[in-house]
């Protein structure tokens, strides 16, 4: 039911509501995240979130309200319109926006990247390398992928079966072959591991860096902040020699562009295109197919389906994403007064849309809470809506397909043997844990 209240104080959540969601420790357990999502959807989808330490946000929790919201950047800005810098497009605490002001001439602007820019600058960035992922020029790179994906499982029919999905193979398989085709060279894999888990893992203690002093308030800006400055200097000699000796990788599409005037983008935008294709490009995939390898192993007779019938494959991969939705948030801000849900709106108000609840609509998607690849339509919002919807979609469909359809085939069974574990995030993330037993076909 769609709610009319409108006065301020009666929008205000329940403070264990409230911090179930905004904080990252709540989302290190699933069941009870998704069980304050459902009482955001059922009570109050447009509730204010009043934590301390966090300027007020709205949880957007509604599918509807989600895509309303994502499809107009003129009136719900990522960073501040024609202020830029002005608003933070990922959440925050006071005290780590403060820092990112007080280090950065006052703007919390602090990547060249998509996420910090609003129409039209947002068009002219995405359109470096908008070609580069469309579905056409990607299926040149598919025999490349599907070698890598091969020489992943053959390592893995190798072992016992007895790993940790998570750590042992999903993180790895992904990053190998985003890092392939931007240019990074395999040697140089693990420092690009490292440097994605602490992007993203900065409020998760087994990602702290030991150059930051844990628990102060403003320690996850800090990490974030030192992790970029490190992929900056690593970057930048990757940008360096691709405008001296141009290859055939998407690092030298984006280090090559040139502005309207003939000159290259400031090298600050090749750093933000790097590192958000060396992060999102690597962990939402991984997030991605253990929370499908997770969902399959509660249910053999499916993974039976599928490894006779790899036509599924994309079913499967439509619902994991639904399923996971690693994205788990991005901000917007009014730049003006607004009607949303019953709620005057001011200029200034926050919101944070949280897909992973909206996936779970039940306006949407009938019994939500069921892993089922037969739902149709499957309209998940896991790559966003709108202008924002992400670049890479296309490319972590045919990585998680090639995959599934390498991988499925040697399954006869996986076990779960330990409790999995979730990253500490509300940013991107999943599973940080899945300890499983495979059994190979024909062992």
């Amino acid at each position: 039911m769609t709610s009319t209240v409108k006065s301020p104080v009666d929008a205000i959540l329940p403070e264990s509501i409230a911090r179930q969601v905004v904080l990252p420790e709540g989302h290190s357990d699933d069941d009870k995240l998704f069980e304050a999502y459902r009482w955001l959807r059922e009570n109050n989808p447009l509730g204010l979130a009043v934590v301390d330490g966090y300027d007020p946000v709205y949880l957007v929790s509604k599918h509807a309200d989600i895509m309303e919201i994502e499809r107009q950047p003129h009136i719900f800005t990522n960073a501040g319109g024609d202020d830029k810098g002005l608003f933070n497009p990922i959440l925050a605490n006071s005290a780590g926006d403060e820092f990112t002001k007080s280090i950065n001439n006052g703007s919390l602007r602090i990547l060249e990247t998509l996420t910090y820019l609003d129409p039209p600058e947002h068009t002219v960035v995405k359109d470096i390398a908008a070609d580069w992922f469309r579905p056409n020029n990607l299926k040149q790179w598919e025999d490349r992928i599907r070698l890598l994906a091969a020489e992943s499982v053959d390592l893995l029919l190798h072992t016992d079966g007895h790993i940790d999905f998570v750590k042992d193979f999903a993180l790895q398989y992904p990053l190998h072959v985003i890092m392939s085709l931007l240019g990074v060279p395999v040697e140089d894999e693990p420092r690009m591991m490292t440097l994605t888990q602490e992007f993203f893992g900065t409020a998760d203690p087994d990602s702290a860096r030991v150059d930051v002093e844990p628990l102060t308030p403003d320690a996850a800006a800090k990490q974030w902040v030192a992790t970029i400055g490190d992929f900056y200097t690593y970057f930048d000699k990757l940008l360096v020699d691709r405008r001296t000796h141009p290859t055939d990788d998407l690092a030298s599409v984006i280090a090559g562009a040139k502005d309207e005037s003939g000159e290259y983008f400031a090298k600050e935008v090749a750093y933000g295109y790097f590192i958000a294709i060396a992060t999102a490009g690597h962990d939402t995939t991984s997030s991605t197919m253990a929370g499908a390898i997770h969902a399959l192993s509660h249910d053999p007779e499916l993974l039976q389906r599928i490894k006779s019938d790899l036509s599924l494959v994309p079913n499967l991969i439509n619902e994991s994403l639904r399923w996971a939705s690693p994205v788990k948030h991005f901000l917007r801000t009014a730049l003006e007064p607004y009607t949303l849900r019953g709620r005057e709106i001011k200029r200034g108000d926050r919101f944070m849309l949280l897909y992973q609840s909206g996936n779970r609509d039940t306006d949407v998607f009938t019994d939500p809470d069921v892993f089922d690849i037969d739902r149709r339509p499957n309209k998940h919002i896991a790559f966003g809506y709108g202008p924002h919807m992400c670049i890479g979609q296309h490319l972590a469909k045919i990585e998680l397909r090639i995959m599934f359809e390498t991988l499925l085939p040697h399954l006869e069974s996986i076990a779960v043997t330990g409790g999995p574990r979730f990253i500490q995030t509300n940013f991107v993330g999943g599973l940080k844990n899945l300890p499983v037993q495979l059994q190979f076909t024909g062992k």
